[in-house]
Parts: C-alpha cells; structure tokens; sequence
C-alpha cells in the first residue's frame, strides 16, 4: 500500500516571531508530512517568512488570501486546497507552538489504529488537553476554567460525548472531509472546531480523543477575544436548540 500523504495546514495571522521554529520543529519531528500556511495577508511580514520557507523546501506551500477573515475560513480554504491536491489526511496545527509538532505522530497513529468490532473507522483524532495525560502548561486559570467550562457545555448543548471538542490540534480522513458541505461551514473563530466536529459526529464518524500537551505561547498575541467567545456561545446555544426541536418532532 502507498504512504498516505498528509498535509498539515497552518492557519497565520501575526505569526512572524513564530512560524520559523514552528516549521522547523514540524518539517523534523514528521519528514513526510507536507505543510501549508494559509496567511491572511498579516502585515508583519508572516507572509514573506512563508513563502521563503517554500522557496527552499518543496513540502512547504503558501496559500494567501486577500485579508482576516476568521480561523475557520482559512482552515475551510486550506481544506479545499488538501483535497484539490490528493492528500489523504488533512491536519490542523497551530502556528505559534502551543501544539507541539512533535506529538503529531501520536495523532496520526491514533487516526491508522483499528476500531472496535462493527465501528467505522477513526474519521477523526483531536489532540486533547482535558483527557487523562492531557495538560497545559503557562496557562492562567480564567483561561482553562474558560476551556473547560465551555466544553461541558458543548457536551450538555450538543450532547457531543468529547472532552475537549474546542481543540485546535487534529488530524481528519480526507474522505470525512469531502462528505461534510464545507461551503456552509459559517463559524469563524473557534467554534469551527466544535462546529466540524458536530458535523463528523451527526454523519456517525468516530471521533478519538488522544491525550497532547498544550503550551501557553511565548512570542505572539492570543487571537482570543470577547467576539470569539460570544459568537461560540449563541452558536452552540442555536445549534443545541435545532438538535432539541430535531428530538421532540414526531417521527413516521
């Protein structure tokens, strides 16, 4: 059987004190893996770093677009660009290293382990901070009280049976990819996250948790805002409002 070839996209806004050693420590710890750096257009010059890091190694694409336009439009273009080009396992990662690259193996590994007895097959593995050997490392209380908080009210909204259906490090079958309607895929902070794992979840795919180690960034600004948090909360309060309606309608 041929080496399945997985693309890691690498959403960028802001991210020039970053990227370098995030790609680095990428390209190192999976030599297979190929990488693409969605940039939207950040006027400290990530874009230029990027396209320097593609002119010398030839896994290493750029995709610009035009402006800010939200975590998830980027991971949304950079879909379409895995499946246009034939990958066979799209990953989401961080550009500021608070996903370590060198726990994408375990990620990968998990999405390749066989299911139990009458189940699919793993469809998707979310690099989990909140299951037994998970952690964070820097983080202030607010923020993993935040983190935690919202995921137990996924689980309640959605009945969604994830730990940690907000994290940003995963690792998706292109297949799973190609069945959900990403054109109608709306949400653009980090409700994405939840929103595309409902989605995998709804269509009976086999989401896997493995447990990572999220550290804090160093260089950089968060892109956590109060609008971030808002939009994810009326979101999985209106989607968790369809599922009730969806329940108590009469079937036949």
């Amino acid at each position: 059987m041929p080496a399945q070839r997985v693309l890691v996209v690498v959403p960028t806004y802001d991210e020039a004190l970053t990227l370098p050693s995030t790609l680095a420590r990428l390209r190192a710890a999976v030599p297979h893996a190929h990488v693409l750096v969605v940039d939207d257009a950040s006027p400290d010059g990530t874009g230029d770093l990027a396209d320097a890091a593609a002119a010398s190694d030839p896994a290493v694409h750029v995709l610009h677009r035009a402006g800010k336009d939200g975590l998830g439009a980027a991971y949304v273009a950079g879909f379409g660009w895995a499946l246009d080009g034939g990958y066979d396992i799209v990953v989401e990662m961080d550009a500021d290293g608070s996903h370590q690259p060198e726990q994408l193996p375990r990620l990968l590994a998990a999405l390749d382990d066989p299911a139990p007895a009458g189940d699919r097959p793993t469809e998707l593995v979310i690099g989990s901070r909140w299951v037994p050997g998970g952690r964070v490392e820097n983080w202030p209380w607010h923020r993993a009280a935040l983190s935690r908080g919202g995921n137990a009210y996924v689980r309640a909204a959605l009945g969604l049976h994830l730990q940690d259906a907000t994290a940003g490090f995963r690792a998706y079958r292109a297949e799973t990819l190609r069945a959900i309607d990403l054109a109608g895929v709306e949400s653009h902070g980090y409700c994405f996250q939840v929103d595309m794992a409902w989605r995998v979840a709804r269509g009976g795919g086999r989401v896997v948790e493995v447990p990572i180690t999220f550290v804090e960034r160093t260089a950089g600004r968060s892109k956590m805002s109060r609008a971030i948090v808002t939009e994810a909360l009326w979101k999985v309060t209106a989607w968790g409002a369809r599922r009730r309606v969806e329940q108590l309608r009469p079937r036949g």
